[in-house]
């Protein structure tokens, strides 16, 4: 794992330097909180070194492609990612499966394997969690900064919107995060219904 851990601190150097101070969900936070539950997914699986090694490096990079732009971030941070593994000496088949995780992460998500539905469910396990209103509020900070979203109410329905449309991919998150996140959708709307009844 030496390797790994010099990557990690690369990665982590450059989206504290490099990530814009207007992306307030999209931040360093964000980035390890992914890392966190991708590691409780490790930790659960049982998975083997190797395989963890490219799950964590998949949750490091996902949005490193947000150093650059926040348009098609995906595959900018596939091309950073390739530059970056390939001056670690990575194979390029594990390259290739870290590239998989980064889109797989792309909205609306379509992962293919195992890996890419554990980064796609660690990606969005806040949706079923109690703290969904604090990160939520960072992202509704986030969109407000690019002028796509401009009050609380529409940004409400847009959430509505989200969740609804929004699968889990592992039994795990089934089980355990979308309930939560059924509740969230109930209360979203009751708050939709209470701003346009007044």
């Amino acid at each position: 794992m030496k390797g790994y851990i010099k990557i990690r601190q690369s990665v982590l150097d450059i989206l504290d330097k490099e990530l814009p101070d207007h992306l307030y969900y999209h931040s360093i936070d964000h980035t390890l909180d992914v890392l966190k539950v991708c590691n409780e997914y490790i930790e659960r699986r049982k998975l083997d070194d190797h395989t963890a090694k490219l799950l964590r490096l998949g949750a490091l990079l996902h949005d490193i492609g947000f150093t650059v732009s926040n348009v098609d971030h995906e595959e900018r941070g596939v091309e950073i990612s390739q530059k970056l593994l390939s001056e670690y000496g990575m194979p390029q088949e594990d390259i290739d499966v870290i590239h998989g995780l980064i889109r797989a992460t792309k909205i609306p998500q379509n992962p293919k394997t195992e890996l890419e539905k554990i980064i796609c469910d660690s990606d969005l396990d806040y949706l079923g969690r109690n703290n969904f209103y604090n990160i939520s509020g960072e992202l509704f900070r986030e969109l407000q900064a690019f002028d796509i979203v401009h009050d609380t109410n529409e940004w409400n329905k847009m959430q509505i919107r989200f969740l609804e449309a929004h699968t889990y991919h592992t039994p795990f998150a089934r089980e355990f995060r979308q309930p939560v996140k059924e509740k969230r959708i109930a209360e979203l709307k009751k708050m939709v219904e209470e701003h346009e009844s007044r």
